[in-house]
């Protein structure tokens, strides 16, 4: 089958892209943003990567892959509906993949990513052999996949647009629920709805309270867990976690005082300067990008309280313009706006800066004169690039 998978560079797409190559598709794809890591990578995978106008659409494609945020405007998809070509949500046609395995899947608001990788690394280090899907890049797997032929699959299951219904999990760990893309009430609905059928074992951890600075305990705290009642043993899931090697963009670290992270909702990025400044009490610059006009309105009033609440004297909050990845969305709101909302005094603190190259200057300028610097937000492939050349400073 040759498949195509339109925005193919996103995390959750070139996932899926890498899993259906190693399960023998050929596959091809498009993105706006050509030449980024993960386009590298399934280059190398042998994925063709075509622009984002439709040229890799033709007659001999027999699938079409979307996610929600393609638009109908999209020039492959109004190609794919004049072929007659099927087109396939992204979560359906991940469903699809895993279909003949055990899927135990991850849910939640924050901590996906990690869990996901924790417990794909236990079940191999027992010798269950799973196959994983993830939403973030793993280090000693194939980008965000870990292929394997045991009878499990671990995938992070995403519920941004509730596409989740689209999986009918074996097992799942809902790691907690807030307001998000959709309020808590939302999505505390929806994730009740996602496991109440489960056969399998549930870890439902919605009502577990942990520190700000604990969250990475309770990420592994709940992989044992489910290592377990999939049949490890306990002795041997908690040895397994401490050769795990962590997980891209989740407080990775470059050189001594540099770290990327991809924090990006209010109570990502307070656990996330939490733990930094209690780690660094001399001071943080924070570079934050709002990864899309629609969540920055939702979040407007949450993330200048978080702020205000954050942000030290000796902090500081670069904030870059939002990330514009095109289309027909609303941009009447901006960077600004967040500043004005957080107000007087903590206000003060944050300094509005152009783009990434602007952000490096500042940082080279001001380089002695924090503890810690720290590159955070989604979708934006220019922050760990900017994480690496502070760290060159």
């Amino acid at each position: 089958m040759k498949r195509h998978l339109i925005g193919i560079g996103g995390v959750g797409m070139s996932a899926l892209a890498t899993a259906l190559v190693k399960q023998g598709d050929e596959v091809t794809g498009a993105d706006r943003n050509l030449g980024t890591p993960n386009i590298r990578f399934l280059e190398l995978l042998g994925i063709k990567v075509f622009p984002d106008d439709g040229s890799g659409v033709d007659a001999a494609t027999d699938e079409v892959i979307v996610s929600t945020a393609i638009e109908e405007t999209n020039p492959g998809l109004i190609k794919a509906k004049e072929l007659s070509i099927p087109v396939t949500h992204r979560a359906a046609a991940l469903s699809r993949t895993l279909s003949p395995f055990k899927l135990v899947a991850v849910v939640g608001t924050c901590g996906k990513s990690t869990v996901t990788a924790m417990l794909g690394h236990i079940l191999a280090e027992c010798g269950l052999d799973p196959m994983c899907v993830n939403g973030a890049n793993v280090p000693g797997w194939e980008g965000a996949v870990r292929f394997g032929r045991g009878e499990y699959a671990v995938a992070e299951v995403d519920e941004s647009d509730k596409s989740l219904v689209a999986f009918k999990p074996y097992a799942a760990i809902v790691t907690n629920a807030s307001a998000d893309h959709y309020s808590k009430e939302e999505m505390d609905e929806v994730f009740d709805a996602f496991v109440k059928d489960c056969p399998g074992p549930v870890i439902d951890a919605r009502g577990e309270v942990y520190a700000p600075e604990d969250f990475n305990e309770q990420n592994a705290s709940l992989a044992i867990r489910m290592a377990v009642a999939l049949g490890c043993r306990d002795d041997d899931a908690r040895a397994a976690m401490k050769s795990f090697g962590g997980v891209e963009r989740r407080l990775q670290k470059y050189g001594d005082r540099v770290y990327d992270d991809y924090a990006h909702n209010p109570e990502k990025l307070r656990s996330m300067w939490t733990a930094l400044a209690k780690r660094h009490p001399d001071g943080l610059c924070v570079v934050w990008r709002p990864h899309g006009y629609a969540p920055l309105r939702k979040m407007l009033d949450q993330l200048a309280e978080m702020f205000r609440e954050v942000i030290r004297p000796c902090d500081r909050l670069l904030l870059l313009p939002v990330y514009d990845a095109g289309g027909t969305t609303d941009r009447s709101i901006n960077s600004d706006a967040l500043v004005e909302r957080i107000g007087v005094g903590v206000g003060e603190r944050v300094v509005l800066v152009k783009d990434l190259d602007e952000a490096y200057e500042w940082c080279a300028v001001h380089r002695d004169d924090f503890a810690a610097f720290v590159t955070c937000g989604a979708r934006d492939p220019g922050l760990p690039v900017l994480a690496s050349r502070i760290a060159a400073l």
